[in-house]
C-alpha cells in the first residue's frame, strides 16, 4: 500500500506539471524526419497531436535512448524495451505476465505499445490519461522498475552525455528535470505508429492491399460480431468491458481499481487488434496462449458475473458470441492482415 500511495503522489505531481506548465521548449519545430508523426489517411484525428509536443529528430532519438536504457530501473537491469519488444509490436513475447527487477512477477500481461497518440488513457485499467505521465506507473511500480522519479533524474544528471543531449533539445544550462525526461520519452512512444499492414493498404486503396475471399469474409464477421468493441481503423473503441473471464475479481478489479466503482469491477480496456497475431499471450492476465483459445472463449467459454457486458447476453440463455467453424477460420485469416511488418522491422524504432 505504501508503494501505491507513493506512486499516486508522484504521478499527481508530475501530471500537474505536464498539464499546467507553460514553459516552452527551445528550438522545437515540426520535423518530417521523425517517424510516426503523420496521421495515416484511414486514421481518425489523434488525441495527442504533434502540437502538444512538437517532434524533432533530436528529441525523438533522445526518447529512443531513454526507452531502451535499463538505468531507468532501480537495479539497472530493466528498460522499457525489456517488456515491450519491437518484433511483437512492443508487447512481451511469450510472457503471460510482466517480469520486473529481481525477476519479480507482475500481475498483468504487458500490452502492446502502438498507436498511442490515439489513446485517451492507458493500461488495462485506464489509470494514466496522458502519454507523458504514462511511464511513471512502470518506473515506480515495485514489481516492474522499482525506481523513484527523483533518483532517476539524479542518474540522468550524473551522465555527461545525457546532459549534453537534453540541453540540445530543451535549451538552457540547468539540470535535467522530470518535465524534460517525460517530454523526451513521449517523443519516442508517440512515434510508435502502426498503419502499414496489408489491411491498411486495402483500406486506403493502395498497392499491396489485396485481400483474399477468406480474409474479406473474416472482415465481415469481425464487423458483424466483434465490431461493437473492436471498431474503427484502430480496432478498439477504447472502452472498458467485462468479457466473461471470471465470476469474481478478488486479485484484479480492473477499471474499478481506478474508479472505485462497483460497476467497473472486472472491466478491462478493449485492446486493439492490430498486430494481434503476434501479441499473445492474450487478455489482461495472459491466460490464453493462442487466438484459437480466444475464439473458443468468446464462443463457449464465458462465465457470468454482475458486470458482464450486456452484449454477451443477447443470445438468450447462451452467453457469448456464436462462431461457426467457417467464422473462426475466416476471422483468423483476416486478423493476419493486420500485421504491420514495416512497424515491426523499422530500424528507427529499434535499440541503437
Amino acid at each position: 500500500m505504501r508503494g501505491i500511495c507513493t506512486f499516486a503522489r508522484s504521478w499527481l505531481l508530475v501530471a500537474l506539471l505536464v498539464a499546467g506548465s507553460c514553459r516552452p521548449d527551445a528550438d522545437v519545430r515540426p520535423n518530417e524526419e521523425v517517424p510516426g508523426t503523420a496521421v495515416p489517411g484511414n486514421f481518425p484525428v489523434p488525441v495527442y497531436g504533434t502540437d502538444k509536443n512538437p517532434p524533432t529528430r533530436a528529441a525523438f532519438e533522445l526518447g529512443r535512448t531513454l526507452f531502451y536504457d535499463p538505468r531507468l530501473s532501480r537495479t539497472g537491469d530493466i528498460s522499457c524495451g525489456s517488456c515491450h519488444q519491437q518484433f511483437v509490436a512492443f508487447a512481451h513475447a511469450g510472457h503471460q505476465l510482466s517480469h520486473g527487477v529481481d525477476n519479480r512477477l507482475g500481475t498483468r500481461n504487458a500490452p502492446a505499445l502502438q498507436n498511442l497518440r490515439w489513446k485517451p488513457n492507458f493500461f488495462w485499467d485506464g489509470g494514466p490519461s496522458n502519454i507523458e505521465t504514462m511511464p511513471l506507473a512502470p518506473i515506480t511500480n515495485p514489481v516492474e522498475m522499482d525506481e523513484t522519479l527523483d533518483n532517476l533524474v539524479r542518474k540522468l544528471n550524473a551522465d555527461a552525455e545525457y546532459k549534453r543531449r537534453f540541453a540540445a533539445v530543451f535549451g538552457g544550462s540547468g539540470p535535467i528535470d522530470s518535465y524534460q525526461f517525460l517530454r523526451a520519452l513521449a517523443q519516442f512512444t508517440a512515434a510508435l505508429t502502426s498503419a502499414n499492414s496489408r489491411y491498411d493498404h486495402y483500406a486506403r486503396h493502395e498497392a499491396g492491399g489485396t485481400l483474399s475471399d477468406a480474409e474479406l469474409r473474416g472482415l465481415s464477421v469481425l464487423r458483424q460480431k466483434c465490431g461493437s468493441c473492436h471498431t474503427g481503423e484502430l480496432f478498439t473503441d477504447e472502452s472498458f468491458r467485462n468479457n466473461g473471464l471470471d465470476r469474481s475479481f478478488p486479485l484484479d478489479s480492473g477499471r474499478a481499481h481506478i474508479t472505485q466503482r462497483s460497476i467497473d469491477v472486472g472491466r478491462f480496456k478493449v485492446p486493439s487488434l492490430r498486430n494481434v497475431a503476434l501479441t499473445g499471450p492474450y487478455m489482461h492476465d495472459g491466460r490464453f496462449q493462442t487466438l484459437t483459445e480466444v475464439l473458443d472463449h468468446y464462443d463457449h467459454g464465458m462465465v457470468d458475473s454482475k458486470t458482464l457486458d450486456p452484449q454477451f447476453r443477447q443470445q438468450g440463455a447462451r452467453l457469448g458470441i456464436p462462431l461457426s467453424a467457417q467464422d473462426r477460420q475466416d476471422l483468423l485469416a483476416f486478423l493476419s492482415t493486420l500485421t504491420d511488418e514495416e512497424f515491426l522491422r523499422d530500424p528507427q524504432l529499434s535499440e541503437q
